[in-house]
């Protein structure tokens, strides 16, 4: 009844975008390879703000429903 949401399409993504930063941290140009730094720094940044978001909505949520309740 109850099943985990597929996150296949999402992993493949992930895993495809890390290879290819990887792949640019060797390139010959210090720009290139400065971009990567920042985009990995840019990507840790947008996990943690979705987290603190999912977190913040489970509690709104949490909340509505005990207020719904009474």
């Amino acid at each position: 009844m109850f099943t985990r949401p597929d996150d296949t399409y999402n992993n493949i993504r992930k895993r495809s975008l890390e290879q290819w930063l990887s792949e640019m941290e060797k390139h010959e140009d210090v720009a290139v390879r400065g971009g990567v730094k920042l985009t990995k720094e840019y990507l840790a940044h947008l996990e943690e703000e979705i987290s603190r978001l999912k977190d913040e909505c489970k509690l709104k949520d949490d909340y509505l429903k005990k207020m719904s309740k009474r």
